[in-house]
């Protein structure tokens, strides 16, 4: 599972020998202890030489081989004085991670005019020779210690590492094939796997349906049944919640036997006909156990939903939702809707849960959660493509009040909607996103990076916006 505490970063000071050694090493120690202050797991180089600095040819073997055997996910180079640019880059050119470039503000010169670090200089001698390298790289602004953009821009860099390493190990159960009059959802699985590594897992769905039909006749599907009934108004027939909760217990088996990170399924209308229901609550329970399940074998959704919630270290539940209607009293405000597989442990405090029925597809499609979830900050994504080219929707909203309406549903407010519209229509977009609870959209910028073939697509913030943010000139606003 991609948490905080399972992201490890690879702590890769340098210095340059012509400058003070005694402050590299004092700048060294406060830097690590600010990161750890951060609470992420940390592979530093301590023990390489007698400085613990990248410094010299000798170093590059032994930190990479430091790195690779603690299994570091991403790099962070501090500069603690003007630090060594070829060294540095070489080692980020072998362990090809993520890689973040940074150095402390230097203070005035001493009195006699002499300067203990010159650190910016070293860093802009290291962004070239990372280039020369051909090396993805990272940057926080050149600024101290305490300053909150370091702070910020190690978070939204370490959550940034976290999109890659949970994009590089997506491996997609697909139950079931696509609706046939859903052409928008339509993948390339050729390309996915040889592009960006994605692996498709294709099940029956008539195989996965027999395995619920056989949970169910054991009675293996009760404890799920017992958290159901606990926390839902139930409005179906009783067989056919246990048939819900069984296929819930079957995707869990696919999920821990074949190593599944989200599913795909064809949730209507061949479940309703051969299974008597529509999987809107099996999905929800799977969303609250951070298990994406994308709607209509929508491939590109379970990538968005994946996305979305390795951008929060799986701390904000992720929803999967139809971008449906404009509010009818605010242009600016959208329906975030679908039939009912919106995250449980997301429904807005004091209103009451169902599970009922999916009127539009006919009064036997039972399933479908029936409740309105919370507002707050909310980021939409949507990686989807046209004709071999990729891009990463991005935008970021607040939860807002509107009409009530069946399903499960969030009305968002944007600042101009017709910007979302505009983008939606005409790139390579459908009705789909996941969508999750905070402002990431800086985080996927950055982590678009490290994705070759993926392009960022930012509407609300822009990506001038987004690297102002960077910057920390709109850190607050967003």
């Amino acid at each position: 599972m991609n948490t905080k505490e399972n992201l490890t970063i690879g702590y890769a000071p340098t210095r340059r020998t012509v400058f003070s050694r005694e402050d590299a090493l004092k700048y060294k120690k406060l830097i690590l202890d600010k990161i750890k202050s951060l609470r992420y797991k940390i592979v530093d180089i301590e023990d390489i030489n007698e400085d613990g600095l990248l410094i010299e040819e000798a170093d590059i073997a032994s930190a990479v081989k430091k790195f690779k055997h603690g299994g570091v996910d991403c790099l962070i180079s501090p500069h603690c004085n003007f630090g060594t640019e070829d060294i540095v880059a070489r080692v980020a050119r072998q362990m090809g991670l993520p890689f973040l470039l940074w150095g402390p503000r230097d203070e005035a010169p001493l009195a006699n005019g002499s300067r203990l670090r010159d650190t910016q200089c070293g860093l802009f001698a290291t962004s070239k020779i990372l280039q020369r390298y051909s090396v993805p790289y990272s940057y926080i602004i050149n600024s101290r210690l305490d300053d909150p953009v370091f702070s910020w821009g190690i978070n939204n860099f370490a959550a940034a590492a976290n999109v890659v390493k949970a994009f590089k190990n997506i491996r997609i159960g697909q139950i079931g094939t696509r609706p046939a009059p859903f052409w928008s959802v339509i993948a390339n699985e050729g390309e996915l796997l040889e592009r960006f590594g994605i692996e498709i897992v294709p099940y029956n769905l008539v195989d996965v349906v027999n395995m619920a039909r056989e949970i169910k006749e054991k009675g293996d599907e009760k404890d799920i049944l017992d958290y159901i009934n606990k926390n839902l108004t139930i409005e179906i027939d009783e067989d056919k919640l246990k048939n819900i909760a069984s296929l819930k217990v079957a995707m869990d088996i696919l999920r821990k036997r074949d190593g599944i990170t989200a599913f795909a399924i064809q949730c209507w209308t061949a479940l309703r006909d051969i299974f008597g229901i529509i999987p809107c609550l099996a999905n929800s329970l799977m969303f609250d156990e951070n298990i994406p399940v994308a709607c209509e074998t929508d491939i590109h959704g379970a990538v968005s939903a994946t996305i979305a919630q390795a951008a929060t270290f799986n701390q904000s539940k992720v929803i999967f939702a139809d971008i449906t209607i404009r509010h009818p009293e605010d242009d600016n405000s959208e329906l975030l809707w679908h039939c009912g597989p919106f995250p449980l442990s997301l429904k807005k405090e004091g209103i009451e849960g169902k599970v009922g029925v999916q009127g539009v597809i006919g009064n036997d499609a039972q399933g479908i959660c029936d409740f309105e979830i919370k507002g707050g900050d909310i980021t939409a994504i949507r990686f989807d493509s046209i004709k071999g080219d990729y891009s990463l929707f991005t935008g970021q909203a607040k939860g807002t009040t509107g009409p009530k309406t069946t399903g499960t549903y969030l009305w968002i407010k944007t600042s101009d909607w017709t910007k979302w519209e505009e983008k939606l229509i005409y790139g390579p977009y459908i009705h789909h996103v996941a969508a999750v609870h905070g402002k990431v959209s800086p985080v996927l910028y950055e982590a678009t990076r490290y994705i070759d073939g993926l392009t960022i697509d930012a509407v609300e913030p822009s990506e001038e916006e987004i690297r102002g943010c960077l910057r920390g000139n709109q850190q607050l606003r967003f």
